[in-house]
């Protein structure tokens, strides 16, 4: 069995409110940039995103919708009509991706109604003895029903798993289901599975349906009432999160965006198979093995991009103002560097930079290359690019810190149990002492933010662009016996070296790039490439290292301590 990792990766969805403001590094003032911004209507802005919200659920659009109520709560943390509303959309959502799974499918399918009530206790076990808050247990229960009552509203779950005479018999069924699961005392984990045996044992007579599929869903919204975070992975998921870890899988090379429907390119990860057939950013996926996408929803599109190691997928691509091209692409195993775009911006100042795009088991090994590669080609300081990085390994952050902090605390983590608590510490040994900025942006998350708020409160560098996402939770990866899934679950809160918490608070940046600015300059959700002059946090970030490190200052160059 794998052992369990500890993740800090933004893995689904969640809201921040606002942060705080420290001095930078160098004993510089807090500086924030003042262009005007015409102030929004938050009511209206609320009110618009409900609408399109709403929109996109009548044309049953799950993933857009969660997308732009997450999106509006991001601004609007404590609206309670946009936090119903991300819920009831993740409920559709998460359904909708699990059939859509073949090995989740194939898992439902293999399990008695024992050996399903087996596994749905073996998650209760693992959430009373690892989740970071005392589990209500009635609570969970009744999130599980919530989750059957909307899987029996799916037209995929119902034509999978109930009998057509049965179906005039739903609505009859719902209800049954709320008085039999009210009427049990639920104080504990064995009155849980007890509670859950009945449903299933109901769903059966009623509706013909197989118990293991019923248990299923009491088992997912289990962990999904948990938090955002907390979620069951099924087979293939949980070996995509440890391909994530381990820094490689088997694919086509392409970071993908949902819009309108549809599936745009917004990476190409260098050397893959994608790149090699010429799919760039910006190419809009218009047809995947004959199938238009007008036909497919963007789960189903995403599903038949993936495949076994050495087969080939046909793709239609568009771009903008150009014809469909048709491209054949091979899938294989990718190597996803963590270190990307390692470049000199400034090679007569000796202005370093790179983008940390994720923090994986390679990323001491990447990060290390990219540090004596640009210091062999003139680094006296350096810009860290961490726009867009989501997360990721909270080992792998602390060891980015270690290279540019000298001593003390880079981040500690509290749970409900003691074994939870730790503090990172950084080591006195080969650091780098370069004059240091640090950028972010609204994607920057969980291990991201680890690192800008180490630096921050180091005062080790400056950081700059806008306030983080702020999410400052703990995720261990716990596989299930007999199964090949597992569960993720929060099992710690993380704090900044001061003592700060990140959760719903982020990072808030010494520079500010107002959101205003930022937003005119976006390109399908992303900001202008790192060398580009529309990049603003870019601009702002030359900015603030031309004036800490003027060209004649031989003292702050970059070097590595023995």
């Amino acid at each position: 069995m794998r052992p369990r990792a500890l993740l800090v990766g933004t893995a689904a969805f969640l809201a921040i409110s606002t942060g705080w403001l420290l001095a930078p590094a160098n004993g510089q003032q807090a500086t924030v940039i003042t262009i005007s911004e015409a102030q929004p209507d938050p009511l209206g802005d609320v009110a618009e995103a409900l609408r399109r919200g709403r929109q996109l659920e009548g044309q049953r659009r799950w993933g857009d919708a969660l997308a732009e109520y997450e999106e509006s709560l991001h601004q609007h943390p404590t609206d309670v009509t946009l936090q119903e509303r991300f819920d009831f959309a993740r409920l559709h959502y998460d359904l909708q991706r699990r059939y859509n799974d073949r090995s989740f499918c194939e898992t439902v399918v293999r399990l008695s109604p024992e050996r399903a009530l087996g596994l749905y206790s073996q998650v209760l076990l693992k959430i009373d003895s690892h989740y970071v808050e005392v589990p209500q247990w009635k609570g969970l229960v009744d999130r599980g029903s919530d989750n059957l009552e909307v899987a029996l509203s799916e037209p995929t779950f119902v034509a999978r798993n109930v009998a057509e005479a049965a179906r005039p018999a739903l609505g009859a069924f719902c209800r049954e289901l709320r008085e039999l699961t009210a009427a049990q005392s639920v104080r504990s984990r064995d009155d849980a599975a007890r509670t859950v045996s009945l449903a299933a044992g109901l769903a059966q007579q009623r509706l013909g349906m197989a118990q293991a599929a019923v248990i299923f869903e009491y088992l997912c919204g289990a962990t999904n009432a948990l938090d955002p975070y907390s979620a069951y992975l099924t087979p293939d998921q949980l070996n995509e999160v440890y391909a994530q870890i381990e820094g490689n899988f088997v694919g086509l090379g392409v970071e993908l965006k949902a819009i309108d429907g549809g599936l745009s390119v917004v990476h190409v990860i260098p050397g893959s198979p994608a790149e090699e057939v010429g799919m760039r950013a910006g190419d809009r996926i218009v047809a995947v093995d004959g199938r238009s996408m007008q036909s497919l929803t963007t789960d189903q599109a995403a599903n038949l991009l993936q495949g076994p190691e050495d087969t080939s997928v046909r793709i239609t691509v568009g771009f903008p103002g150009q014809p469909p091209r048709q491209l054949t692409v091979r899938r294989r195993r990718v190597e996803v560097p963590s270190v990307d775009q390692v470049t000199m911006l400034d090679p007569e100042r000796g202005i370093a930079y790179f983008k940390l795009t994720c923090f994986q088991k390679t990323t001491a090994r990447d990060l290390d290359a990219a540090l004596w590669k640009l210091h062999h080609e003139g680094m006296k300081s350096l810009v860290i690019d961490l726009c867009g990085n989501p997360g990721g390994l909270l080992v792998a952050a602390v060891e980015a810190v270690d290279r540019f902090v000298d001593r003390g605390v880079i981040v500690t983590t509290h749970g409900r149990s003691p074994q939870e608590d730790f503090t990172y510490s950084a080591h006195e040994q080969g650091k780098w002492r370069m004059p240091l900025v640090v950028m972010i942006d609204q994607d920057s998350a969980s291990a991201a933010e680890i690192f800008a708020g180490a630096i921050r409160d180091h005062r080790r560098g400056t950081i700059v662009g806008v306030r983080s996402f702020g999410k400052g939770s703990v995720q261990g990866i716990f596989p299930l016996e007999d199964t090949n899934s597992g569960i993720r679950l929060t099992t710690a809160k993380f704090f900044s070296p001061n003592g700060h918490p990140y959760n719903r608070v982020g990072v808030e940046p010494d520079v500010r790039v107002p959101r205003v600015r930022l937003a005119a300059k976006l390109l399908n959700g992303r900001l202008p490439p790192a060398g580009s002059a529309d990049n603003p946090i870019l601009v702002a970030a030359l900015q603030t290292i031309r004036r800490m490190s003027p060209p004649h200052t031989a003292a702050l160059q970059a070097r590595a301590l023995p």
